[in-house]
């Protein structure tokens, strides 16, 4: 019997695991097959390279796209990653239960907010203050940057906090007695024991940041011209697709499926870089 049921178990498994492949094939089909004729047709230089997107006109250059992924994509890594891994180191070392108890639920709440109302968040509060505090119309490269920076905080507090109490407390009480003090133990002991599970919530990070969509169409602008500023309005990758997909026909419909090949190839760099990285901290 018990035979049995671990053969029926490992066979749900192994279904399990093929699905979530197979998923990811037909994603690839999907984009690649769509994407690839549309990029041959406008010319590889003259997709990725070119800086003016004009669909009737049949001109499509995403290069003011591509740049408005990164640049927003990094502004909210430069605000969310700080901020997430001392939330995380806090709470592992530093909070008392009580306020644990009352923090961790809110983190983990932070997760579950739909973007959308993230969203409309900034577009009500953020917007206003980057426009009254920095200038500008306020619907921005700085305001996106914020919001996806507040956006990213769960994930990065989340798998950051787990990798830092996975730290075998070896590595702690060996920093304590050769005389370190607590919080020289944990930044250095203890935190670079856990820099792959922390660089693993970082890249989980940008996969949201560059890919997130609702958000950044409320507070970013949404102008599909080169980023010329902090306080300039961007239009990301996932932006452009979602605003044009509803009404995109032939070549436009093409170009914007590739759009979204051009975001694949960029989340399987970051993926790819990541575990580079992993595997040369292991050796």
């Amino acid at each position: 019997m018990n035979k049995k049921s671990e053969k029926i178990a490992k066979l749900v498994f192994c279904l399990a695991a093929c699905t979530s492949v197979l998923a990811v094939a037909v994603i690839c089909i999907f984009l690649f097959a769509g994407g690839l004729p549309a990029i041959k047709e406008i010319g590889v230089s003259e997709f990725l390279f070119g800086t003016v997107w004009k669909p009737k006109n049949n001109i499509y250059g995403i290069l003011p796209m591509i740049a408005g992924s990164i640049y927003v994509t990094a502004g909210a890594i430069l605000i969310g990653v700080p901020v997430g891994i001392l939330t995380a180191v806090f709470l592992s070392n530093f909070c008392p239960k009580r306020l644990y108890n009352f923090i961790k639920p809110l983190t983990e709440l932070m997760a579950g907010i739909p973007s959308v109302v993230y969203g409309f968040f900034g577009l009500v509060v953020m917007v206003p203050f980057v426009r009254d505090a920095f200038g500008g119309k306020g619907s921005s490269m700085l305001t996106a940057s914020l919001l996806l920076g507040i956006m990213i905080l769960p994930t990065i507090i989340g798998v950051s906090e787990a990798a830092i109490k996975a730290v075998p407390d070896k590595y702690y009480q060996g920093a304590l007695a050769l005389g370190a003090t607590h919080e020289r133990s944990v930044f250095f002991a203890v935190l670079p024991a856990a820099k792959s599970g922390i660089m693993a919530g970082i890249v989980l990070g940008i996969g949201r940041a560059i890919g997130e969509t609702m958000a950044v169409i409320m507070v970013a602008g949404n102008q599909a011209r080169m980023p010329k500023g902090l306080l300039k309005g961007v239009r990301t990758m996932t932006s452009n697709i979602v605003l044009e997909m509803g009404y995109a026909a032939d070549l436009h419909r093409e170009a914007l499926i590739a759009t979204g090949v051009v975001l694949f190839v960029f989340i399987l760099i970051i993926n790819l870089i990541f575990a580079m990285l992993k595997e040369a901290d292991n050796k």
